[in-house]
């Protein structure tokens, strides 16, 4: 085994670009106006990701000030923008619900350990594992969850006494008491949401380069003062909840968490939750990015960069950062193709952080909770989700079962299961395309380039011949003994014809074991063929040559049957 070398997994996109000294005035221009752009577009959702995750709407801006930077200056992708996502928000409140914010400082980290793992282990293709109804069962699941908690807002609901209302973390307890206190609805923070879903549909029509959130906020916001300070009406804005409101001169310093053993033990679940959403996402951003681009990113560098900055933002009071495919698009459609305009876009960020912050205490919950609203019925896949429900009810059973675990129960187990399922799911598609038949009568001994037979041996009745197509793993390995049992006849010798065979796992090297030492017991002698460099390493590592020597081994089916003729005619 060679030396690692963390140059095989880590290579960052901008220090490419630096290395090969390829960037120019034209290119800086196209970035900066993109930078800028995106910059725009970000303010909003990160308000209003933070909001919605239980954390202030200056931990939003953090996270994508501090990860959108790490995430351009380290990633493997050159396009990819990086910041918190509407994914996150379930996950981020349930573990801030229970663990408090120092939990998720604990749990983020652990996630950000765990993507520079899988990046260091080459783990970057494991967005292709995933089955498509996986990911859309807890896409669409995520999108109703987010919805459903908009809801309050939205409406401007309160208890029936005039109280806050208290909304509970389960989803049908959550709607249960909107319907009990839906007789509050508050008309004026109803219109500033609808207003705001209404700009946000239809300024796209208008332009693509300014959001329409952003317009929402500025209209809905002009239209709140208005309320108050013309008529005397009150709609709940991010002052009412955070009245300190206020960037400050700086970035605030660093925290250190309280970390103990028991907290990460109970988090690493959470962790491993952000960990994979974050990887799903990221990469399927980036995959996304490479079809408009026509460039290729670096999956393993981009887990690693992903990693690194979520070990990073959450010490700063920031929550997990992943590749956002909303605005990674809006950073290619406007020009940017390089990281510098993620770069810029982070600096833009710190300059309305550190200057212009205190204003969003004139935001009106609702218009977030209409943005947010706008964000689920993007993320939902309703299109997605109703194709695949026509889809063989296999699909339909795991697409239907992610959903659900995610609405009802929560992200964490929606997740583990999906994993589960995508495993057993892999396992049984490469059952149905593996096997192990008998060949009877006759086999071919050599074929020609274009595949066409040259030689063929009728077989003699003493020997007999096994074909493995396809790994030969537990999925397949007990299919040898249903085989022998149907095979009446004994023969002096067994071949086992292994060309297709592209690996083999313990479970196959224990019955192919058993195979070798009930054969000899039955004096049947046991001839391999068609091995591989590749299995035969794994048979000589495993120490399965006790069992078969080596002159029984062979790499071509027509030196194994000269073999086994000579055993036969001894």
């Amino acid at each position: 085994m060679g030396k690692f070398d963390i140059r095989e997994v880590f290579q960052p996109k901008l220090y490419q670009l630096i290395k090969n000294r390829s960037y120019s005035k034209e290119l800086f221009i196209q970035d900066f106006i993109a930078g800028i752009i995106i910059g725009i577009v970000a303010i909003p959702l990160a308000i209003a990701f933070g909001i919605a995750s239980g954390v202030s709407p200056q931990q939003g801006l953090i996270t994508a000030i501090i990860g959108g930077f790490a995430v351009s200056f380290l990633g493997g992708s050159s396009v990819q923008i990086g910041g918190p996502t509407g994914a996150f928000i379930v996950i981020i409140a349930g573990i801030i619900a229970e663990f408090g914010f120092n939990g998720l400082i604990i749990a983020t980290v652990l996630a950000g350990f765990m993507l520079i793992l899988m990046g260091i282990l080459k783990l970057g293709d494991i967005i292709k594992f995933m089955p498509y109804p996986i990911i859309v069962g807890f896409t669409s699941g995520i999108a109703v969850v987010i919805f459903s908690t908009q809801i309050k807002d939205f409406f401007g609901l309160t208890a029936l006494d005039g109280a806050s209302l208290i909304v509970p973390s389960e989803f049908l307890d959550k709607w249960a008491l909107y319907f009990q206190n839906f007789s509050t609805i508050n008309i004026w923070a109803t219109t500033i949401a609808v207003s705001t879903l209404i700009i946000c549909f239809t300024w796209q029509k208008v332009t693509k380069r300014i959001p329409g959130s952003l317009i929402a906020i500025l209209v809905c916001t002009i239209f709140a003062i208005i309320l108050k300070n013309q008529f005397g009406l009150e709609v709940a804005t991010i002052g009412n909840k955070y009245p300190e409101l206020s960037g400050g001169s700086a970035l605030p310093a660093a925290i250190t968490p309280e970390i103990s053993f028991s907290s990460i033990r109970l988090l690493l679940a959470p962790a491993f939750t952000i960990a994979m959403l974050c990887a799903i996402e990221s990469l399927m951003s980036a995959m996304v990015a490479d079809g408009v681009t026509g460039k290729k990113h670096h999956s393993n560098t981009e887990l690693i960069g992903q990693g690194i900055a979520n070990i990073i933002v959450p010490l700063f009071g920031g929550i997990p950062v992943t590749g956002a495919i909303a605005r990674t698009m809006t950073n290619i459609n406007n020009g940017g193709r390089t990281p510098v305009a993620g770069i810029i876009h982070s600096l833009f960020l710190l300059l309305i952080f550190l200057f212009l912050m205190p204003l969003a205490a004139y935001i009106p919950f609702a218009c977030l909770a209409g943005i947010l609203v706008f964000v689920a019925y993007n993320m939902s896949e309703w299109r997605s989700f109703s194709s695949i429900l026509r889809d063989p009810i296999s699909d339909v059973l795991v697409l239907l079962t992610t959903f659900f675990l995610t609405v009802i129960f929560d992200l964490t187990i929606a997740i583990e299961v999906g994993l589960l399922i995508a495993a057993v799911l892999f396992i049984k598609r490469v059952m149905d395309t593996s096997g192990i038949k008998v060949i009877e009568n006759e086999i071919k001994r050599t074929e020609n380039q274009e595949g066409i037979d040259v030689e063929i041996e009728k077989l003699s009745s003493k020997i007999e011949i096994y074909e493995i197509d396809g790994p030969f793993f537990f999925g397949i390995a007990n299919r040898f003994d249903e085989i022998s049992y149907e095979t009446k006849d004994r023969p002096m010798v067994r071949i086992i014809r292994m060309r297709k065979v592209p690996f083999i796992d313990s479970t196959g090297l224990k019955n192919l074991a058993s195979l070798c030492k009930k054969s000899k017991k039955e004096k049947i002698q046991v001839i391999l063929s068609g091995v591989s460099n590749e299995v035969y390493a794994t048979l000589e590592k495993s120490g399965f040559m006790k069992y078969l020597e080596k002159e029984y081994i062979f790499d071509h089916i027509s030196k194994a049957l000269d073999k086994a003729n000579e055993i036969v005619e001894k």
